[in-house]
């Protein structure tokens, strides 16, 4: 068969169109990385490591990324990022330390000198916005408890320590968390710390809040009758305001969040507070007046979620909270009404994980893919976040494998990407 020039060159274009088009469908994108801290094995003294994923842009799916690294200790319980994603810091309850790793462009992360090694055990972490404190809550670990179950026998306390360039300095504040105030009749009471955040403050580091969720075992404590010796709420909200020095100053009050708050998330411009309590499986909302020094609770609730809920997070956007339940194995959305701060669950309310989720993170680049770490399922799950509703869909692919007990889970942006905010 003879081709004319004309259909000659046609031909070679189709072709030419046909082979780009195929590599452009191929064609992957990071848009950001995820890092997923776990167990080298399955047994309790198994050395703790994190892992890297690189997420696609168009997908949401996770592929391998930079190789994984120890963790410096075992039994690794908490991570969290530096505002400007240079550095990560690790809480390894194993043996009761805080490693910090700077990040290079392509996920890679390396320890360096700086770890800290603590008298009681670390449960969680922050970092305020302006990058200047590191703050962890731990305690004095119970006999034979561990995450997700660990307990403590005494001796719960929040510590601030200074970050110079990313490096962890010295303690510059610390608190001993117990009843006070009115509550005072029970100052004596255990308390088990669980959760942590830092209020945003425009960047500003004299009053900043910080609060931390804890529940009173000795008020609580269903693995024991006998061991119930108060009659004082079980679970509580301490809040903290922040000096220009870095001191740390209670509120005039701690507040009561349901009977075991597991953790704690505040919108993006500091309006809105919000609990999940494991033992009712239900949300709470306060609003946040006097920047963070009154907590009011929000009307019409506590609000349901699924079965032992784990962990909380809240959209870049400050429009969607999701909530994991960790004995559905599920992830509950609800979308923020923005004037009242109430939430309301989205039309798809149950969505599947792999088993047990017990931390959860939203990509920070573009604000649409959400990530799970499945405790027992060894695994994470992946979804698409629809910006309109805040329903969530499955990732391609999820659950995708991790190492062994996979505890805490943190994101950064690749490159050049830009996070996404909004003032609501």
């Amino acid at each position: 068969m003879k081709f004319s020039k004309l259909s000659q060159l046609f031909l070679v274009s189709s072709i030419g169109l046909l082979v780009a088009t195929v590599f452009s469908a191929c064609a992957i994108t990071t848009i950001d990385y995820v890092f997923v801290a776990c167990s080298a094995g399955s047994g309790n003294a198994s050395a703790g490591q994190i892992m890297t994923y690189a997420v696609d842009s168009q997908s949401g799916a996770l592929r391998t990324g930079a190789p994984t690294v120890a963790s410096g200790g075992t039994n690794p319980v908490s991570m969290v990022v530096s505002p400007n994603y240079e550095n990560l810091y690790v809480a390894n309850a194993g043996n009761s330390t805080i490693v910090h790793f700077t990040l290079g462009l392509h996920g890679e992360l390396t320890a360096d000198s700086h770890t800290v090694t603590l008298t009681t055990t670390p449960i969680a972490m922050a970092v305020n916005t302006a990058g200047t404190y590191l703050y962890v809550v731990s305690c004095t670990a119970a006999t034979n408890t561990a995450f997700p179950t660990l307990s403590c026998s005494g001796g719960a306390t929040l510590t601030e320590y200074a970050l110079s360039s990313g490096a962890i300095g010295s303690v510059t504040s610390a608190q001993t968390l117990k009843l006070y105030g009115a509550y005072a009749a029970y100052s004596g009471d255990i308390l088990v710390p669980t959760g942590l955040t830092v209020l945003t403050n425009n960047s500003v580091v004299s009053g900043n809040t910080v609060y931390v969720t804890a529940y009173d075992l000795s008020a609580y404590n269903p693995g024991c009758t006998s061991c119930v010796t108060s009659t004082a709420n079980p679970g509580w909200i301490f809040g903290y305001t922040i000096g220009s020095s870095g001191a740390l100053s209670p509120l005039s009050t701690p507040y009561e969040a349901g009977i075991k708050p597991t953790a704690i998330a505040a919108t993006p411009v500091d309006r809105y507070l919000y609990v999940i309590d494991y033992a009712q499986g239900q949300l709470i909302g306060y609003t946040i007046l006097d920047g963070g020094s009154i907590l009011s609770f929000l009307p019409s609730g506590p609000f349901r979620t699924g079965n032992e809920p784990s962990a909380i997070t809240i959209d870049p956007r400050g429009m969607f909270i999701y909530a994991t339940n960790s004995l559905d194995s599920t992830v509950s959305p609800y979308a923020i009404n923005l004037a009242s701060g109430v939430p309301t669950g989205t039309a798809s309310s149950t969505n599947s994980t792999d088993t047990e989720p017990v931390a959860i993170v939203i990509d920070p680049a573009l604000g649409r893919f959400v990530y799970t770490a499945n405790y027992l399922g060894n695994s994470i799950s992946g979804f698409r976040l629809d910006a309109t509703s805040g329903a969530l869909s499955q990732n391609q692919a999820t659950p995708y494998p991790t190492g062994s007990k996979p505890a805490a889970v943190a994101s950064v942006p690749h490159g050049n990407y830009s996070t996404q905010a909004v003032t609501p």
